[in-house]
């Protein structure tokens, strides 16, 4: 099957929670011996980097990309709030990145065109215009939900407002427009049912995120001094307001608790503020240069999420390498997965805290739990696994639109 893959940023290297759902689908359709054309927007906030990116991979999928400003312009966003558009829509439509898919398609044909998150809906157009392949949307979250969870933890404020109208704006877009696809491709259950409830009619299917079980093993390399490590994303707002929250309502309580413990904090494009803190028994790391190594030297993987839509791949990576994790229901909707068996829930402050210290008190329950994650992932998140429900449903929408 000959596919053209279009990318809202650079799908390698795989740095995040997005480029590593994306850089998973380009390597599994390949391994099944499909033929992969990428397309992607590079911008400021999520850049090509070339010297981190294994030239056969560009070669392999003869990758191209156009540059975009995804820079926040006030008076853009201003205008968009008065035209009723959504901002958060209208910042990846760009010319150039029209030209490019219009030449593309006229260059080539393709059995099945791929895109990668609503926010390139915009090109769909360009998309029609330029060839008959049926066109398939992968939603990696229900888009406007989060930003209306945003909005509801937040106090009244002219942020606040802002914020829901953002949310509403994005509402109306993605719901106009998820008919517009030929098939839609979720990463989790409850997206789908959100779709399918809000008035969804394409064929529909949620397909999880892959993972190369070769490529982990379980590993229990963490020190004898207890260790948590938070690993995401740092220009992701949710990740900044879970740690915000973590570090004012859960941390003092457990350091208190547990005066030894160590928590680390890693992530791409961490902010000035967290890098500058002086808390005891905080480590505030930035990016680290190998994630699964990272990941192996700690105990205890945290996530406090409290908004959020799609599956957190971290949450997987972490299972897939025999991690113990605590995680709010939020970050664990979508992993079908048994709280107290293969990972702890945790809502409130202090439960966090008493699940946190079960893991601490008792190593073999934190070993028990992060086996039974290692097992977990294998059986549920094997990306060869993934990559056949995705070709299989790939040939219903081509078979649907011959019909």
């Amino acid at each position: 099957m000959k596919i053209l893959q279009i990318c809202y940023k650079p799908p390698f290297p795989p740095v995040d929670g997005g480029t590593l759902a994306m850089n998973s689908i380009t390597k599994g359709l390949l391994s099944a011996g499909h033929s992969v054309k990428i397309l992607s927007l590079s911008s400021n906030k999520h850049p090509l980097l070339a010297d981190k990116t294994d030239p056969a991979f560009l070669q392999k999928t003869r990758f191209e990309s156009v540059q975009i400003d995804l820079s926040i312009h006030p008076l853009d966003a201003a205008l968009s709030l008065l035209c009723g558009e959504s901002y958060n829509i209208k910042r990846f439509d760009n010319a150039n990145f029209h030209s490019l898919i219009a030449i593309t398609l006229k260059e080539e044909t393709f059995d099945i065109i791929h895109v990668e998150s609503l926010f390139l809906t915009p090109y769909l157009t360009t998309i029609r215009r330029n060839s008959n392949a049926p066109v398939v949307l992968r939603a990696h979250n229900v888009e406007y939900r989060i930003w209306q969870q945003m909005a509801l933890r937040l106090r009244p404020s002219a942020k606040r407002w802002y914020i829901k109208k953002l949310a509403l704006a994005l509402r109306l877009y993605e719901l106009q427009h998820i008919n517009d696809y030929d098939g839609i491709v979720c990463i989790t259950d409850n997206d789908a049912d959100t779709y399918i409830s809000e008035g969804c009619r394409r064929p529909i299917v949620a397909i999880p995120f892959g993972i190369s079980i070769t490529a982990t093993t379980p590993t229990n390399t963490a020190s004898n001094i207890p260790s948590l490590y938070h690993l995401g994303a740092m220009d992701w707002q949710p990740n900044v307001d879970a740690i915000e929250w973590f570090l004012s309502e859960v941390w003092p309580q457990l350091k208190k608790q547990v005066p030894q413990l160590q928590f680390f904090l890693a992530g791409r494009k961490m902010p000035q503020r967290f890098l500058d803190l002086h808390i005891d028994g905080v480590t505030v790391l930035g990016e680290v240069p190998d994630a699964t190594e990272f990941i192996r030297s700690k105990q205890i993987n945290i996530v406090p999420l409290h908004t959020g839509s799609g599956l957190r791949i971290k949450i997987i990576e972490a299972m897939a390498l025999g991690k113990a994790v605590v995680a709010t229901t939020t970050a664990v909707q979508g992993i079908h997965c048994n709280d107290g068996k293969e990972l702890l829930i945790a809502d409130t402050a202090q439960q966090f805290v008493e699940q946190i210290k079960r893991c601490i008190d008792n190593p073999d329950l934190c070993n028990t739990i992060g086996n039974n994650a290692y097992r977990f992932a294998c059986q549920n998140y094997s990306i060869d696994s993934t990559t056949a429900k995705l070709v299989d449903f790939y040939n219903i929408i081509i078979e649907k639109t011959l019909a």
